[in-house]
């Protein structure tokens, strides 16, 4: 366990960089005690990846302890309509509650269904972009970042659009939660996103239970296995879980993505001359600033970590924004390369809890990218980007560009 000085989230100078800390902490060692979090930081690819695999830890820790068994104390009571919503979604449980889910919820979100949306996906693309276009330029965000994933995830939900406008801010409300040490009031507007959004599933299920169609919340009602169905909390959960992280990545992912092309004009140059780099560039931009800077774990046995002992009761903080640019996995990591070959970053996580959106994410930033790429070949920056004050889902409050 080494200083943990450079490591500052709350920072303004650590948020709009926090790479060079990064490098600093995987410097100083392995592990880190941060006792402001009460957590154990991981900088280095190696332990990131093992972590995740390993089943000494987990996401929650209540299918083995109580809260008094593993020194924890409960969340206020005030907070428990969030809780019941975030404890009931497969991001945060554990086998068998985890395996369980997760097979039912494969049932319904199939490769099929993406391949499905693949033409949908595209036309809303090139309709916002050309819609940008057409204005000259905008805000990137919130012309085309936003809209395209938050509207693909209703689709595949069934959200008819009358209802979608509420989506966007329940969800931002919520994952304000999952910052470090979130004050009182992000935690009262994630409580009343969480009732709202719950509300709003629950006649959604029902009215679904009565006329089911072709999407996801009508295949959650009927997936089943061996007699097994997820019950309605499952469901209302599983839902609010897929619209969160089915777009909170991409709409941060592409805008990173673009400030980052900006920002480095002989890749965004390369770019344009080969559009066949779009893949390579879409992993090479999600390793370079990552959407997700930070994932959690719980120790429910002792571990020991380059001579460390963590203790079971301890938290641990994954540093998926160290991880990405650890030298002893990339080479150069602080050069953004598009044609880079062998980039195993962990944007997506790894294990049981890998990211079962990622083909999705990954169909919806090639969409928007190809057609920025194709009707906007003179995109460029309007004004410096402002940096959302967040530290664990990485984004900008909005990027302004012209044509």
């Amino acid at each position: 366990m080494n200083d943990t000085a450079p490591f500052d989230p709350w920072s303004p100078a650590f948020l709009a960089d926090p790479y060079p800390a990064y490098a600093a902490l995987r410097e100083a060692g392995r592990v880190h005690r941060y006792a402001p979090t009460n957590q154990y930081l991981i900088p280095h690819h190696a332990d990131v990846s093992a972590l995740l695999r390993d089943r000494r830890l987990g996401r929650t820790y209540r299918h083995r302890y109580e809260h008094d068994e593993f020194g924890r104390t409960p969340p206020p009571p005030e907070h428990e309509p969030f809780h019941t919503l975030n404890d009931h979604g497969m991001l945060d449980l554990e086998p068998p509650d985890h395996t369980r889910i997760r097979r039912l919820v494969s049932k319904a979100f199939t490769p099929r269904t993406v391949q499905r949306l693949q033409p949908y996906v595209e036309k809303l693309a090139s309709d916002l972009v050309a819609g940008l276009v057409a204005d000259g330029g905008g805000d990137l965000l919130a012309r085309v970042a936003e809209p395209l994933p938050v509207a693909v995830i209703a689709e595949m939900l069934g959200v008819p659009e009358a209802d979608r406008a509420p989506l966007r801010p329940w969800s931002a409300a919520i994952c304000g939660m999952y910052e470090l040490n979130p004050p009182e009031e992000v935690a009262r507007a994630a409580v009343t996103a969480s009732v709202e959004f719950t509300k709003y599933l629950r006649e959604l299920i029902a009215q679904r239970r009565k006329d089911p169609g072709d999407d996801l919340v009508s295949g959650l009602i009927a997936a089943h296995d061996d007699g097994d169905r997820l019950t309605e909390q499952e469901m209302i959960s599983t839902c609010v879980l897929l619209l969160n992280a089915g777009h909170e990545a991409t709409v941060n992912s592409t805008v990173n993505g673009w400030a980052a092309l900006f920002r480095h004009p002989d890749q965004l140059a390369a770019l344009r001359a080969d559009h066949s780099l779009v893949p390579s560039a879409i992993e090479e931009l999600m390793r370079y600033d990552t959407p997700l800077q930070l994932f959690e774990r719980w120790v429910l046995e002792d571990i020991e970590i380059a001579g460390t002992t963590v203790p079971r009761g301890s938290e641990v903080a994954l540093l998926f924004g160290s991880a990405n640019h650890d030298p002893a996995v990339f080479a150069d990591p602080a050069r953004l390369d598009l044609t880079r070959a062998d980039n195993p970053h962990i944007s997506f996580s790894a294990g049981i809890h890998y990211c079962i959106g990622a083909p999705l994410a990954r169909l919806e930033l090639a969409a928007s990218m190809r057609a920025l790429l194709t009707q906007a070949p003179t995109l460029r920056l309007a004004a410096e980007p402002e940096r959302r004050p967040n530290f664990v889902i990485r984004g900008l409050a909005g990027l302004a560009v012209e044509i």
